[in-house]
């Protein structure tokens, strides 16, 4: 179940710098066993960063909500459980050579990590071994 997350936790988690922002992410997707990016039906909202092809998520809803507008004004967050992501997404992304676009900023800044750096990281905070 989705946590509460009122008005100015939403912002201060947001204007933390992209560093921050990756290291929260971790923590509070792993804390809530989701992870939230943007769909329509079968589409997902990709983004290009660094050069690379990216897929934007979050660790709540009403991050992700705040991007759907312009181009994504139709997608609509959507949820990822922990499992899955570890398990299936991660890999598949990794196979694919799409990297993870980790709380984009209103401004489009975040870390830009590849599928395989962010499996390690999540799993080592898993397991209690900081990467």
């Amino acid at each position: 179940m989705t946590y509460s997350l009122d008005n100015a936790a939403l912002r201060e988690a947001m204007s933390l710098p992209a560093d921050e922002r990756y290291e929260y992410f971790v923590q509070q997707a792993i804390a809530h066993n989701e992870i939230w990016s943007l769909a329509k039906g079968d589409d997902w909202a990709m983004m290009r960063a660094d050069e690379q092809e990216c897929l934007p998520v979050w660790p709540h809803p009403d991050m992700a909500a705040a991007w759907a507008r312009d181009d994504w004004a139709d997608f609509t967050p959507t949820m990822i459980s922990l499992d899955v992501w570890l398990e299936r997404w991660l890999p598949g992304m990794s196979d694919d050579e799409t990297g993870v676009a980790v709380m984009p900023d209103d401004e489009g800044d975040s870390v830009v990590v590849d599928a395989d750096d962010l499996q390690q990281s999540m799993i080592a905070t898993l397991t209690g071994k900081k990467k």
